[in-house]
């Protein structure tokens, strides 16, 4: 079964070509486009400045990545049409959660390219498809824990198979992500922080200065770092901060959030028996988060997707349609931006 799978949840717009061949899930093309510059000059995702560059980037990224699935390097529509007409048999699309107008400019472009190619839709469930980026190009045995940490979610689940599964937890407020954004704010990091305070933490990991890991005593398997992110600011109030303090600070903070992920992960493990553990999300790119992981565990499996499927992309959503493959017609799928677990 070969797909076009589409992305477009928040500020990235993204489409892949994606197929199935055994047990093997293969990327024949994954192209995306970013906003991350328009971004950066905010601080932050102005919802609907995402929506309008994505207006601009979706037919282009399905045109090229149509044609890169067939080694053509152009954006050629009338090539990419017979592609999509000859060689695709379903579109995959992303129909939440996320931000509203960034889905409805995925979601509607696929309805609209299902009816008029009369192929089969697959909406997907966009954190679901983080986790299933690792069946990418790489055997994963079922069962196993999930944790998902994103700029947007920090999330534990059980799956049994590849339809069943079981949320054990989530944060309360901010995301790990969220918050390391948030922080990197604070001491003047540009956006997105996550990997210069991942570079600074390395520089600053002598230092003394230590900040509460979240809920890291409770006896559940949720988070918050919205606890964090004020002690971290009430640290750095009212001080003159040099490149080594910033460094020190960047270091308490990612430990901080790496203890309480690495700690409620394990014991997810060690509850449900599992003895494979799958990261994914943009926060599951931070080598620190890995490598924290298999030093903590014990005959235990550690997966994490290739970097460049970490973030949000085309090529995860293909992946979660090839494992599930609920063909739908376009009149039956929407956007929903408050989806979760279902």
């Amino acid at each position: 079964m070969k797909i076009l799978s589409i992305e477009s949840s928040c500020d990235e717009t993204s489409a892949a070509i994606v197929e199935k061949q055994a047990k093997s899930i293969n990327v024949l093309s994954n192209v995306t486009a970013t906003s991350l510059a328009t971004h950066a000059k905010t601080g932050g995702i102005i919802p609907e400045n995402a929506a309008r560059e994505q207006v601009k980037y979706i037919i282009p990224v399905i045109t090229r990545a149509l044609n890169e699935s067939r080694s053509m390097n152009h954006e050629s529509w009338k090539e990419a049409r017979t592609i999509l007409q000859n060689d695709i048999d379903a579109i995959a699309v992303t129909y939440g959660p996320g931000l509203i107008g960034s889905l409805l400019v995925g979601v509607e472009t696929a309805k609209t390219l299902s009816f008029a190619f009369q192929k089969p839709l697959i909406p997907v469930n966009h954190l679901l498809a983080h986790l299933f980026a690792n069946f990418i190009d790489q055997k994963i045995v079922f069962p196993f824990i999930g944790l998902i940490v994103s700029g947007g979610h920090t999330d534990l689940l059980y799956f049994k198979s590849e339809s069943e599964f079981k949320w054990l937890g989530g944060t309360r407020d901010d995301a790990a992500g969220e918050a390391l954004d948030k922080i990197g704010r604070l001491l003047g990091l540009n956006y997105p922080a996550g990997a210069e305070i991942e570079r600074r933490a390395k520089l600053g990991e002598k230092t003394k200065i230590r900040f509460h890991a979240p809920l890291i005593g409770e006896d559940t398997f949720d988070f918050s770092f919205s606890g964090l992110k004020s002690e971290a600011m009430r640290f750095v109030q009212n001080k003159k901060l040099t490149n080594k303090n910033v460094n020190e600070v960047c270091f308490a903070v990612q430990k901080a959030v790496i203890d309480v992920l690495t700690k409620k992960t394990l014991k997810a493990a060690e509850k449900y028996k599992c003895s494979t553990i799958l990261l994914g999300g943009g926060v599951a790119a931070n080598q620190t988060v890995r490598e924290k992981l298999k030093q903590e565990a014990e005959r235990i499996e550690i997966f994490a997707p290739e970097k460049i499927y970490c973030t949000d992309n085309g090529a995860m959503i293909g992946a979660y349609a090839l494992m599930n493959p609920n063909l739908q017609e376009w009149k039956t799928v929407s956007a929903n931006p408050e989806l979760y677990f279902t």
